[in-house]
C-alpha cells in the first residue's frame, strides 16, 4: 500500500546526513519554532506560497500574478514587488502558473511512498554494499508518523539504507517503531535548560529528553548521533555544551557532534511573508 505525505524537498548527493551518499527527504510540518531555523518552509504542515522577489519582473512590466488571482490576495509595494495577503490566499496556484519569471512557487507537495522511493532509487548505484541510502528529515518526520513508518518499511523491503533526523518531540511509540526500521538516528538536543528551550523554540524539552533516554535504553546497539547546533546567545557557552556531553556520555552507542550556526535560511523568511 502506498500512502501520501507532505514533502518540501528531496535533496540528492548529501554527505552530511548519514553514512555514505544520501538522498534526503524533507517532511513538511514541525512542532517547534526555533528562532534560528534554516528551513522555515518546513514548519507549517500545510502548503505555502513562496515568493522570491529577486526573480520578480515587477508590476510595471508584468502584473500577471495580481490579475490572475481570484481572491484579490495580491497587491504591490512602492517598488512594484508583490505583497501576498496570506489570509485571503486559497492556494489556487493561478498566480504560480501565470508567473513568467517563476518568482512564485508552492512549498509543499503531496507524494506517495512509491513516488518518493522512485526518486530515491535513481541514486541506487551509490547505495551498494549498504553504504548510503535514504535519510528522512524535516520539518519533523514524527509529525507524519504513519507516513514515516510506511516509507521506512518500504525502503527496507527494497534494501535501501535508512536514517532519520528528529528533534525528538513526538509520540515515543512512533520513535520506537521508526528506530526498528532505521540504521542510524540523528537526534537534536538543543539545551538541557527547559525554560530556555521553551523560550527559544516555543516548546518544553522535557518530552524530548525523555524520548532520548528511552531510545538509548531500548536500542543500545543502534548508532545514535546527538546533534547540537551552537547558537550565539542561546547555547554557545562551555557550560551549556558540557552539560549536554555529560547527559549523553554514559550511552555507549551515542556519539556527539556540534554544528555551526549559519544564516543561509534568512532569505526564506520574507519569501514566506515572515520575519527572521
Amino acid at each position: 500500500m502506498s500512502i501520501a505525505g507532505n514533502i518540501t524537498n528531496i535533496q540528492r548527493y548529501s554527505l552530511h546526513d548519514g553514512p555514505g551518499i544520501r538522498t534526503v527527504v524533507f517532511f513538511k510540518g514541525c512542532p517547534l519554532r526555533c528562532r534560528w531555523c534554516c528551513n522555515p518552509e518546513s514548519q507549517n504542515p500545510q502548503p505555502e506560497i513562496y515568493y522570491v522577489n529577486s526573480k520578480c519582473i515587477g508590476s510595471k512590466t508584468c502584473g500577471n500574478c495580481q490579475t490572475s488571482c481570484k481572491q484579490d490576495a495580491i497587491s504591490y509595494d512602492a517598488q512594484g514587488y508583490a505583497v501576498i495577503n496570506r489570509n485571503k490566499c486559497d492556494l489556487c496556484k493561478y498566480c504560480i502558473n501565470n508567473c513568467p519569471a517563476k518568482a512564485l512557487l508552492m512549498q509543499g507537495k503531496r507524494m506517495t511512498t512509491e513516488e518518493i522511493l522512485g526518486e530515491v532509487e535513481r541514486e541506487s548505484v551509490f547505495y551498494r554494499n549498504n553504504i548510503g541510502g535514504l535519510t528522512v528529515s524535516g520539518g519533523e518526520p514524527l509529525e507524519q508518523g504513519l507516513f514515516l513508518l510506511m516509507l521506512l518499511q518500504e525502503a527496507k523491503k527494497r534494501r535501501i539504507g535508512t536514517a532519520i533526523e528528529t528533534c525528538g518531540y513526538g509520540d515515543y511509540e512512533i520513535i520506537k517503531q521508526a528506530a526498528q526500521l532505521s540504521d542510524t538516528v540523528f537526534f537534536d538536543i538543543k539545551t538541557l535548560n527547559e525554560a530556555k528551550h521553551k523560550d527559544w523554540t516555543t516548546q518544553s524539552n522535557k518530552l524530548i529528553l525523555e524520548n532520548f533516554q528511552k531510545l538509548c535504553a531500548d536500542f543500545p546497539a543502534l548508532p545514535v548521533t546527538a546533534r547540537t547546533t551552537v547558537i550565539p546567545g542561546f547555547n554557545d557557552s562551555d557550560e551549556e555544551i558540557n552539560q549536554i556531553r555529560t547527559f549523553i556520555k554514559s550511552k555507549s552507542n551515542v556519539r556527539f557532534e556540534t554544528l555551526p550556526y549559519h544564516r543561509f535560511g534568512i532569505s526564506k523568511y520574507p519569501a514566506l511573508g515572515r520575519i527572521y
